[in-house]
């Protein structure tokens, strides 16, 4: 399938430029013409036919510039598309053009009409609508070659990247014919779809809800067990973008066992270390969300138990070990979203989890790589990050150690 997007060469918008021009220059020409030859009644036209169509013409032109809505290709009307070209392009030769127009003789002119008439007609692309449509088809033609299959995936993960086209994708039934291809027994066709629902639901509570309705959390979370890491990563994306910010979403994941997933994930040291930060990323994120909601709705809430619970915070923790700036980053990040949590208690993190030299050992390590021309911006930024950690962690140890037991 060969989609059409948005992706004029220089050239050809300049083709359409050019003849724009002589039309215009025509348009002035006539109307200095016409002005004279109302001011002189001696003075007719001779050819009458040719003037009535070269006034058909410059009012041809016209409504193309008023039927802004149907002009396509990346500019909404003439106007933008010359004041584009106007821009890329040299004005000396500009002006030769100028001045050639105004040599032509009638028949010559009409032949640039065609031309033009031709050129516009090029132009003219489909919606992201029409695309989405075709890439949909393409689809669910049980005729599609997997290659073929594959390019409508990657059209459709550009088209719905705007909110507006992902809401279209039900309707039109992307969907359901996106999900149905996480069954697919090709890897490619399953990662391919992953990443499509992911970039639809992302911030797209709407198409979160939807995706969620049609059951694909369950497959997604069996895609994330996947021998196949791209397959693994992007269904894990997948899995982030429908839950973010979403109650229902995050209390399906705890129901299909999100708890589990999330504890080998974080523990399992044969995981792609991709993964893993893909993992503390998202329990950033979750905490972060948790804090924000109210206290009614964290009554019996499974992912506050399971976030501020003490095995799962130590998974968390322990992942600092590893000798990765990125992932010791986005640890700091989880440990200081989790300890805005009111249930995440302190004494936890400090005698069961050891958090306390665990931020000792980082800076120890930071310390060491400040000075380095490659890393030492970056570490600075985490230091700071592991000072605001600490200081948080001491400042909810000292009122836990005040507080009644």
């Amino acid at each position: 399938m060969a989609i059409a997007r948005n992706k004029l060469q220089l050239p050809f918008l300049l083709s359409i430029l050019f003849l724009l021009v002589f039309l215009l220059q025509l348009g002035h020409s006539m109307a200095a013409t016409e002005k004279e030859n109302n001011s002189n009644p001696s003075v007719s036209w001779s050819m009458g036919r040719e003037k009535n169509d070269l006034r058909k013409g410059s009012e041809s032109t016209e409504s193309l510039e008023e039927g802004g809505d149907e002009f396509t290709g990346g500019f909404s009307t003439l106007d933008s598309m010359l004041q584009w070209a106007i821009g890329h392009s040299d004005p000396e030769k500009l002006k030769e053009k100028a001045e050639y127009t105004e040599k032509l003789s009638p028949e010559e002119i009409l032949s640039k009409q065609s031309e033009i008439k031709e050129l516009m007609e090029k132009l003219k692309m489909p919606s992201d609508a029409e695309l989405m449509k075709i890439a949909i088809a393409d689809l669910t033609n049980s005729s599609s070659s997997t290659q073929e299959r594959l390019h409508a995936l990657n059209e459709l993960l550009e088209l719905v990247e705007p909110i507006d086209n992902a809401l279209d994708m039900d309707k039109l039934g992307g969907l359901v014919a996106v999900i149905k291809e996480l069954e697919d027994i090709e890897s490619e066709i399953r990662t391919a779809s992953a990443w499509v629902l992911g970039k639809a639901s992302q911030n797209n509570a709407v198409v979160q809800n939807q995706v969620l309705g049609y059951g694909a959390l369950t497959r997604l979370m069996k895609m994330v067990h996947s021998s196949y890491t791209e397959e693994a990563v992007k269904a894990f994306y997948a899995i982030s973008a429908l839950i973010r910010n979403n109650e229902r979403g995050q209390e399906l994941f705890y129901l299909e066992g999100g708890d589990v997933l999330l504890q080998d994930m974080l523990t399992n040291s044969s995981i792609d270390i991709r993964l893993q930060k893909k993992v503390v990323f998202l329990v950033a994120d979750l905490a972060d969300y948790q804090a924000t909601i109210s206290a009614t709705d964290k009554n019996n809430n499974h992912m506050l138990s399971l976030l501020s619970d003490r095995v799962f915070l130590k998974s968390v923790v322990d992942l600092s070990v590893k000798r990765d700036l990125d992932l010791q980053e986005k640890v700091l990040m989880a440990v200081r979203s989790l300890l805005h949590l009111a249930p995440t208690e302190a004494r936890d993190l400090k005698d069961f989890c050891g958090l306390d030299q665990v931020l000792e050992r980082i800076r120890v390590q930071l310390e060491d790589l400040t000075s380095d021309e490659d890393f030492g911006d970056f570490a600075r930024d985490i230091e700071a990050l592991r000072r605001e950690v600490q200081s948080l962690f001491h400042q909810k140890l000292d009122e836990a150690m005040t507080s009644p037991q």
